[in-house]
């Protein structure tokens, strides 16, 4: 199974979050949204967990 990734970085914030999560997709879902919520303010909800999963990118393993 391929390991997923959601990257702070990759939204805009004014806080400059630089948290990486890597793990399998449900791991990092769950744990992103748990982030979002507690670090940046979101609810979590069932519309933020979709945004998260539909941000997620494969996790890239050097060769």
């Amino acid at each position: 199974m391929t390991r997923k990734v959601a990257d702070c970085r990759k939204t805009p914030s004014v806080m400059n979050c630089t948290l990486t999560i890597t793990g399998e997709e449900e791991e990092v879902v769950r744990a992103a949204a748990e982030h979002a919520a507690s670090v940046h303010g979101h609810e979590d909800t069932p519309a933020l967990r979709a945004a998260v999963r539909a941000e997620l990118e494969d996790e890239k393993v050097p060769a």
